[in-house]
């Protein structure tokens, strides 16, 4: 059987995000795709969090969702509104910016590194949700739904 696995041509596993894909780049968001998901996908979630940031919560870079089944990858510089058209249906939620779409690497200068988990979520059912949820919203909404999950690691530090 086939494995959930998350990849980006921008960074590897466990190895720094470029400096383009930060608070002190262009903030875009980085190129993503998968493979290996259950056959009875109906949708998918993503999230990328910061669980090193110096708060009791991990710091929350980015909450999407809605995506379709037939959808293997997200393209580079998703736009920061609620409904994309690339890929169709898109939505996107807060994050802890308060801020729609994505927020890039910037923890505190000398804090060390950081590590940002990218998580994708193969859902069995297909959602109805409003757009701008919160990370928590959605793992409510998605709770016992998730078919297979998969996580890719980039790291980003400032001196």
């Amino acid at each position: 059987m086939a494995q959930l696995t998350l990849t980006s041509t921008a960074f590897e596993p466990d190895q720094p995000i470029p400096r383009r894909y930060t608070g002190d780049g262009q903030d875009a968001s980085p190129p993503l795709a998968w493979s290996g998901a259950p056959e009875d996908t109906q949708q998918y979630a993503l999230i990328v969090d910061d669980p090193d940031a110096p708060r009791p919560e991990p710091w929350v870079h980015w909450v999407l969702y809605a995506i379709g089944p037939n959808c293997t990858r997200l393209p580079e510089g998703i736009p920061p509104s609620q409904r994309v058209s690339d890929p169709p249906g898109l939505m996107q939620g807060v994050n802890s910016w308060d801020k729609i779409g994505y927020g890039g690497p910037a923890p505190p200068p000398g804090h060390g590194t950081h590590h940002y988990h990218f998580k994708l979520y193969a859902l069995d059912t297909v959602l109805e949700l409003a757009p701008a949820l919160s990370k928590e919203d959605l793992l409510k909404a998605i709770d016992g739904h998730a078919l297979a999950e998969a996580e890719l690691i980039g790291t980003y530090s400032r001196k």
